[in-house]
């Protein structure tokens, strides 16, 4: 088959929804954020994404404290709406249950099935965003989403995005196992 050139932009897929937290004069706020990714293994990084003019973006560089918590698909509409509400122009801060790790500043979601505490330690500055990069300092959960200690993706129901047609899909079914599969093309 030809390849055909796609305008851009052209996002690569899945991007997870997650949202992000952090304190904003004295309050938490919550950002729905599909934008996250880990930038380094150990110590582990995140890097997130965020719109210069975002409330919650305000409150990462006035604290250099910022959460990350991946919602299950039963927080679909609260998530979704915690992308359309700005923090500037309606309080979301009871949208959820917070709490706090080791962080004071790095409000996490109780009713999110993971949630990662992050220590800014770099922001890159882009045309539109702000890349904020956060050493992991604490990872929370439960043991109800835990397979042998590990967050387990069935039973934390996450979900994605798709742009630019701005669809939210579940995550499917398990197709194989990293640094395994390919260990039948390889040559002995």
């Amino acid at each position: 088959m030809d390849k055909i050139r796609l305008a851009t932009p052209v996002f690569l897929y899945p991007m997870p929804m997650t949202l992000v937290g952090a304190m904003v004069d004295g309050r938490p706020n919550w950002l729905a954020a599909a934008w996250v990714t880990p930038v380094n293994y150990s110590p582990l990084y995140f890097g997130v994404a965020l719109g210069k003019g975002h409330h919650t973006s305000k409150g990462i560089r006035a604290n250099r404290q910022f959460s990350i918590s991946l919602p299950g698909r039963d927080l679909l509409e609260k998530t979704d709406f915690s992308g359309l509400v700005s923090g500037t122009h309606g309080d979301k801060s009871t949208l959820f249950t917070p709490f706090f790790g080791q962080l004071e500043e790095a409000p996490m979601i109780r009713e999110c099935p993971l949630a990662l505490e992050c220590r800014l330690v770099k922001t890159v500055d882009l045309p539109a965003d702000e890349f904020f990069i956060g050493e992991v300092v604490g990872a929370w959960s439960e043991e109800r989403f835990l397979s042998g200690g590990i967050p387990d993706i069935e039973r934390m129901h996450p979900f994605t995005l798709t742009m630019p047609d701005n669809r939210y899909w579940a995550v499917g079914k398990c197709i194989g196992r990293a640094w395994h599969e390919g260990e039948k093309l390889r040559e002995v």
